[in-house]
């Protein structure tokens, strides 16, 4: 039965601003690659930090420690979410464009996090034992596999527990791909976007960890 008053129609800017709520929403694949980031980054507290494994499980842990870790810089391919996004008609007012970026900034920054402190943790270890020279090709090499890593899971869609799901096919698909130029290059974008944030995010980390043990060494005093 018909109403008997046409409903009024929604106005523009009801329109826009339901179209720019459903466009900042956080999607379900932001809290999967979230939680899959920070796998690796208590792993690593648990390694480096407080635990004493013994060797025995020690190794099996570091192994799933380095088979997570490519899922932190991970985030970084989800930008092409985010400019798909912003690339909607009409185009979104000034406050959500700037609440999306605002999103999407704290999102890459979490992911880079869980892998730069991840990696800062081992190097204390490293440093501990002696073993300082190893830090940066360690890192580079860190970086190095993860950046193809990234690479198998944006474009081949495999993820890390295919190592036990699917052996076969990981490694058909990584051997084919370190073979052929185009996945090689996309590998070298990875290289070069991850080394630069990780970089700057540990000079940073690192300048905060030293202004607190400043700050409480002038408090001891």
């Amino acid at each position: 039965m018909n109403p008997p008053f046409p409903l009024p129609s929604k106005t523009l800017v009801e329109q826009t601003i339901e179209q720019a709520i459903s466009v900042i929403r956080p999607e379900f694949h932001m809290g999967l690659d979230i939680s899959l980031a920070l796998i690796p980054f208590l792993l690593a507290l648990l390694l480096f930090r407080f635990a004493k494994l013994p060797g025995l499980l020690w190794w099996p842990f570091f192994a799933v420690f380095v088979l997570f870790l490519p899922n932190a810089p991970y985030v970084l391919t989800d930008v092409i979410h985010f400019v798909a996004k912003v690339r909607v008609t009409p185009p979104l007012p000034i406050w959500a464009m700037s609440v999306l970026l605002f999103e999407y900034i704290l999102y890459f920054l979490f992911g880079m996090q869980c892998f730069t402190l991840s990696i800062m943790l081992w190097d204390n270890v490293l440093k501990r034992r002696g073993f300082k020279w190893m830090i940066l090709p360690m890192e580079l090499l860190l970086i190095a596999a993860s950046s193809f890593a990234i690479y198998l899971g944006r474009i081949d869609r495999l993820n890390s527990w295919d190592v036990v799901t699917d052996p076969h096919g990981l490694l058909d698909h990584a051997l084919r791909d370190a073979t052929m130029p185009k996945p090689l290059e996309l590998t070298v974008i990875f290289f070069v976007a991850v080394t630069v944030i990780h970089f700057l995010l540990k000079g940073m980390n690192s300048l905060v960890i030293t202004l607190l043990v400043r700050r409480k060494e002038a408090s001891d005093y």
